[in-house]
């Protein structure tokens, strides 16, 4: 079949975009492979965000490696609620050539719910799998912006999970717009978290809550069936005695007519 001219233009024009169009990375839509129970603990309540009741949370990870680089992401999931694009999503890249960490080097890390230790937490994580192997290994810089952070005290907690984990905040400006949050290398960093606020339920333990929770359940059911079958039996009694003062009612008022109707006559 013979093509025209305006049509080998056109050709060469729709497939100029593909050729450019930028080619994701094959592990940047895995989905999670791993996953462990954490659990919230509960802690007083916040001026800015509310009540911090006792919640668990799906913490789910996926790893890949190759002789070029190393790659993690972990995300935690709410139950029956769905967060943000880039919400609970934490992802390392490592660069075995340049020998180099890059940690949510895309965007800055963001949790729900806030102010509840989650964003230690995940940062310990990536920590603790980054050192095993790459403590030698340098860590890229990350800028934070100011529009991350809702507030002067998300920014505060911000900078102090930052610095509690090893990494160094260094504002730009004096009127603290503009941050970058660095450290040389992994062996500075620290795997440690606040515990009191987030810690891991194994898999006996969260079996050991499923238990004793249906053991409570079970319990809860007999005490609801004892005191419906005692609210029947009052039910039953209270009737009783409702048509025995019924009856007596009507018989004195029948007497007080008879005393009258004999003391007429």
């Amino acid at each position: 079949m013979m093509t025209s001219a305006a049509d080998k233009q056109f050709e060469t024009s729709t497939a100029v975009p593909e050729e450019n169009a930028p080619v994701a990375h094959p592990w940047q839509g895995l989905p999670a492979e791993r996953f462990q129970l954490i659990r919230l603990n509960a802690l007083p309540a916040d001026r800015e965000t509310g009540l911090r009741p006792l919640q668990f949370l799906s913490f789910g990870r996926v790893e890949r490696h190759s002789e070029a680089e190393s790659f993690l992401r972990l995300t935690v999931e709410l139950p029956a609620h769905s967060t943000p694009k880039e919400v609970n999503i934490l992802e390392v890249w490592v660069d075995h050539q340049e020998q180099q960490v890059r940690i949510n080097n895309d965007y800055p890390l963001r949790t729900e719910p806030a102010n509840r230790g989650l964003g230690r937490f995940m940062l310990a994580q990536a920590i603790a799998w980054a050192a095993k192997r790459w403590k030698h290994y340098t860590v890229a810089s990350q800028p934070l912006l100011i529009k991350h952070a809702k507030s002067d005290a998300a920014r505060l907690r911000r900078d102090h999970a930052l610095q509690a984990q090893g990494f160094a905040v260094t504002y730009e400006d004096a009127v603290q717009m503009r941050a970058v949050c660095s450290v040389g290398r992994v062996s500075q960093l620290h795997s440690d978290w606040n515990d009191s606020k987030v810690s891991i339920v194994d898999t006996l333990d969260s079996a050991m809550m499923l238990q004793n929770a249906d053991q409570n359940l079970n319990s809860q059911r007999a005490q609801i069936k004892k005191l419906n079958e005692r609210i029947d039996l009052l039910k039953s009694e209270d009737s009783t005695l409702r048509f025995t003062i019924a009856m007596l009612a009507i018989f004195a008022v029948f007497q007080a007519a008879l005393l009258i109707w004999m003391a007429t006559r």
